[in-house]
């Protein structure tokens, strides 16, 4: 049972939290052409928030099937395990209450702000929260390989 949930959880964050991320990290830089009112930019840009958010959603897979992962192999009181779970908590966090919400802002400005300045501001949090939700996973996952101070192995 072991073997399946790990497995299922490895490659549910392969193609759920993946996309996740590169979708989120485009986002900006067609959002930006798109407000210079370049208009094949417009698409591109729908298209990655309809991915940010369907595959957030999905994305709970990862860390529901990684409990049971731990809970299985009997490593939840480890602390590489905790902090990877208080880190998927705050990427979760970022993308829920930042990223969302800044690329729905910037989507809904997009008919009526073409070329308008005051939305840099608005794309620059944009790009830092990105860089920190990659961040964050980026850490999640190295700590999953390591596993530093693990009794079980690698």
């Amino acid at each position: 049972m072991t073997k399946f949930l790990l497995s299922v959880h490895v490659l549910a964050a392969i193609v759920l939290i993946g996309p996740v991320t590169v979708a989120a990290s485009l986002f900006p830089r067609y959002a930006g052409a798109a407000l210079r009112a370049e208009a094949p930019a417009v698409p591109v840009t729908l298209l990655l928030r309809r991915i940010t958010r369907g595959y957030m959603v999905a994305g709970i897979v990862v860390p529901v099937f990684g409990l049971a992962t731990a809970v299985q192999l009997k490593v939840l009181g480890d602390t590489w395990l905790i902090v990877s779970i208080i880190l998927t908590a705050l990427a979760a966090t970022v993308l829920a209450t930042v990223v969302v919400p800044a690329q729905t802002t910037l989507v809904n400005a997009l008919p009526k702000a073409a070329g308008d300045q005051p939305w840099q501001g608005v794309l620059r949090k944009l790009r830092m929260s990105t860089g920190v939700f990659n961040l964050l996973w980026a850490v999640v996952v190295v700590l999953m390989i390591v596993r530093p101070g693990s009794t079980t192995g690698a």
